[in-house]
């Protein structure tokens, strides 16, 4: 009869000659489970993606395929509809709009538009917001949500993820006590459509060498993917240290 002898907690079982014995196969209903699950985490990921695309594709049809002449709509034609058309549609309405919008006289068309906007008091502070957050996400040379970093938030020890969105200007630069801050994005997990506005001194923040596909990730699996590892990628971690505050010097006069 074999014997084996137990090791530390949490290590594998050790045989006479202290090598590790090998855990025993699953059989019959857990062989069957562990195959499920396999094909589960396999399957899974597939059916929500083809599932999540397929209802985009539907959602954006739905909006663009009244607005095609039916000349123009393959769907007339066909005897079954082919997805896709209102996205490509889409695609290529809103390429003519920004060839047109970058020459003169489509600024111009676009000034005299935005003009007649401006007189609707509702109206105008709705466009000018939504305009304002569309130029500032999708400007090819900015800088707003492709930064990541850290923050020690909600307390001392708690830790953060956040999005570093602006430098803070103007006004609210003015108000705020202390050197310079920034404006952060604290999401919410695992909806990071969600979160909290955060103004914070930049000596307080730490940018880690971390994408924002891979900080969703991060936030929307509540820590479970984790992203690789920054020195096999050759990313560097930048953590914004507080400058070293001089010391007082003592008063001679009360020494004395």
């Amino acid at each position: 009869m074999t014997q084996t002898s137990a090791g530390p907690i949490g290590s594998s079982p050790l045989g006479p000659l202290g090598e590790p014995v090998p855990p025993p196969k699953p059989r019959g209903l857990a062989r069957l489970r562990n195959y499920f699950l396999t094909g589960l985490v396999v399957a899974g990921p597939v059916a929500i993606t083809i599932w999540l695309t397929l209802w985009l594709i539907n959602l954006i049809d739905n909006w663009v395929k009244p607005l095609i002449p039916p000349a123009w709509n393959p769907n007339s034609y066909l005897p079954v509809a082919v997805p896709g058309v209102g996205v490509l549609a889409a695609m290529i309405g809103l390429t003519i709009l920004g060839f047109l919008t970058a020459n003169l006289v489509g600024r111009t068309v676009v000034q005299s538009g935005e003009n007649v906007l401006d007189r609707m008091p509702i109206v105008r502070s709705l466009y000018k917001g939504v305009k304002q957050i569309f130029e500032t996400v999708f400007k090819q040379d900015g800088t707003s949500f492709r930064r990541v970093g850290l923050i020690e938030w909600p307390g001392p020890g708690l830790w953060s993820i956040c999005f570093i969105t602006e430098q803070a200007k103007g006004a609210l630069a003015a108000g705020l006590p202390g050197p310079d801050h920034v404006c952060l994005f604290v999401p919410c997990t695992p909806n990071p459509t969600t979160g909290y506005l955060v103004m914070i001194e930049a000596s307080k923040v730490i940018e880690i060498g971390v994408t924002s596909d891979e900080a969703f990730k991060l936030i929307m699996s509540m820590g479970i993917i984790q992203p690789p590892d920054l020195a096999a990628l050759g990313k560097t971690v930048e953590r914004h240290a507080p400058e070293p505050q001089p010391k007082a010097q003592p008063d001679n006069a009360a020494a004395e």
